[in-house]
């Protein structure tokens, strides 16, 4: 059965969202720098009256260098917001989710993440999982 997903650029790859794990998308203004933070964490940014943590997906998926995204994913895991940086944000559609295949070679970061794929006119795209991205929860799945 075909469910919603949310199709975003990261890192130049499409990537797939379950519209389950998308409670809105924004554009980032400012972001203030939290010491001792994950490498992962960009840091805290306020957004509609309320603050919420800056996620660098790019890094957490591994991918040398810093994003300069300024939209963002916000998703809700364990009852925190976070802000996922992505590059661009393509199409909102219903999909099949397929599962990986055994021989897609991905790296360990986006293989933690990955949740199977989704077929776009012939095309895979992978379909990530939000929560593998927030530092931390990776550990506890």
């Amino acid at each position: 059965m075909a469910h919603l997903y949310l199709v975003a650029q990261i890192a130049g790859r499409a990537v797939a969202i379950d519209s389950n794990q998308v409670e809105s998308v924004v554009d980032i203004g400012g972001v203030t720098a939290v010491p001792l933070a994950s490498a992962h964490v960009r840091g805290l940014a306020a957004l509609r009256s309320r603050v919420v943590t800056v996620v660098d997906t790019q890094s957490a998926l591994g991918m040398p260098g810093v994003s300069d995204a300024r939209r963002a994913v916000i998703t809700r895991v364990d009852g925190h917001h976070y802000a996922m940086l992505v590059d661009a944000l393509d199409d909102v559609a219903p999909f099949e989710l397929l599962p990986l295949a055994g021989g897609v070679a991905l790296g360990p970061a986006w293989r933690a993440a990955g949740r199977g794929v989704v077929e776009r006119d012939g095309e895979p795209i992978l379909a990530i999982d939000l929560a593998s991205l927030v530092p931390g929860q990776a550990a506890l799945n």
